[in-house]
């Protein structure tokens, strides 16, 4: 009984780390999505961009500013390192609503240098773990339109807007603001906010050379 039982654990343990060796190294198809990109911050340490870019990644979306207003200490790197790089490359701002938008836009605008060959600017809509304030949706979207219209401003393009689950079910983003919509989802294509999306985070689980741990795996809707 004992030997069975541990055949038994043994087969387990190895579908187990089967299937995380899968989850590592897992992307959507190129036929299905032929433009795939990375999420880097100062999460990820220094990043060889050269390799990165010879792993298929087509475009980086780089932080500027942490949801608690500090500036991500690796992005005038990371914006250098991948411009080098030959890949396209945008900014990445997390939103708070315990802040204001007029000190978050101004994070944005003294950090992201002008540059029409970036990418539209983001800005990513998430409870972080350090603010518990709930504004009504009516407060919410008219800081929100405020942050966007000062972000648009400095970037001279149209942002997207980054929308977690959670945070889309407490404000319904898509119904209230009328911009490109990017959903979060491991493994499967997400459906949870009321109008498509068209950027869409794969995985928050691959591996890939070139960087230090996981990323946030990035494909473009046809």
């Amino acid at each position: 009984m004992l030997v069975r039982i541990g055949a038994g654990l043994a087969v387990i343990a190895a579908l187990a780390l089967a299937l995380w060796l899968y989850a590592r190294a897992w992307a959507p198809s190129r036929e299905d999505y032929p433009v795939q990109g990375v999420t880097i911050s100062a999460a990820q340490g220094a990043v060889d961009w050269g390799t990165l870019a010879a792993q298929g990644a087509d475009f980086a979306y780089i932080r500027a500013a942490r949801a608690d207003g500090r500036r991500d200490a690796a992005f005038a790197a990371n914006w250098r390192g991948a411009r080098a790089a030959g890949m396209r490359y945008g900014a990445l701002i997390e939103f708070s609503p315990c802040r204001s938008p007029i000190d978050q836009a101004t994070g944005f605008m003294t950090t992201v240098p002008r540059d029409n060959a970036a990418l539209p600017p983001v800005i990513r809509l998430a409870f972080a773990p350090g603010c518990a304030k709930r504004p009504g949706r009516d407060l919410l979207l008219s800081n929100l339109n405020t942050l966007i219209n000062l972000v648009e401003g400095q970037a001279g393009k149209p942002a997207l807007l980054n929308v977690t689950e959670d945070f889309d079910q407490a404000y319904d983003i898509g119904a209230g603001i009328n911009r490109t919509l990017w959903l979060d989802g491991n493994f499967l294509a997400p459906d949870y906010a009321s109008r498509p999306w068209v950027m869409w985070t794969a995985t928050d689980m691959r591996h890939i050379d070139g960087v230090d741990g996981p990323v946030r795996w990035n494909v473009v809707a046809r």
